[in-house]
């Protein structure tokens, strides 16, 4: 059991990195640690309680035997369970990009053609805060640091709607998902 735990985490942390069963990703090293928690709540509580329940159908097995085929299984069932949760998530994380990127376009085209000369210049400065599911905040620096041009950009319609936020402070005052840090 413990070479398939080694082997199958490390798969359970690619899979939880590449396709995120929730949010839009995972870093490496917390993906490889869900995974390793996943496995060893499988090897530790449900591997033993499994054994049990093969050596009541199998008593020729030993003990030790018939607790590792369980925690094997139960692994490889944990691994095809995060795989399924990823791919079902996959059209959910697609959407999110989509949204970025439209929001992304809406703000360049905004900006080239209704911005002042220094907001152009730092376009590529801009940063963007996600304040809901398909409404983002995304400000442009100009001269002055502290005032921005800020967007708000809503990718719930085609074409995205823009609008300008009175507001010029950077996104960086805000924290989280859009409150104020103190």
């Amino acid at each position: 059991m413990w070479p398939a735990f080694a082997v199958l985490t490390a798969l359970d942390g690619a899979i939880i990195h590449w396709r995120p069963f929730a949010g839009d990703g995972t870093g490496v090293v917390p993906a490889l640690l869900l995974g390793f928690f996943f496995n060893l709540v499988v090897a530790a509580v449900l591997a033993p309680m499994a054994g049990t329940l093969l050596r009541r159908r199998r008593g020729d097995l030993p003990r030790v035997v018939a607790h590792d085929y369980a925690g094997t299984a139960l692994m490889a069932g944990v691994t095809i369970v995060v795989l399924a949760a990823g791919l079902a998530h996959r059209p959910a994380v697609l959407d999110e990009e989509r949204d970025f990127r439209a929001q992304a376009l809406a703000v360049h085209s905004y900006v080239r053609a209704q911005a002042a000369p220094q907001y152009r210049a730092n376009l590529a400065r801009a940063d963007t805060l996600q304040l809901e599911a398909e409404l983002y905040r995304t400000c442009v620096p100009g001269e002055d640091p502290k005032r921005r041009l800020c967007l708000f950009v809503n990718t719930d319609q085609r074409p995205p709607g823009v609008r300008v936020d009175p507001n010029r402070e950077p996104n960086g005052s805000f924290g989280g998902r859009g409150g104020y840090q103190p």
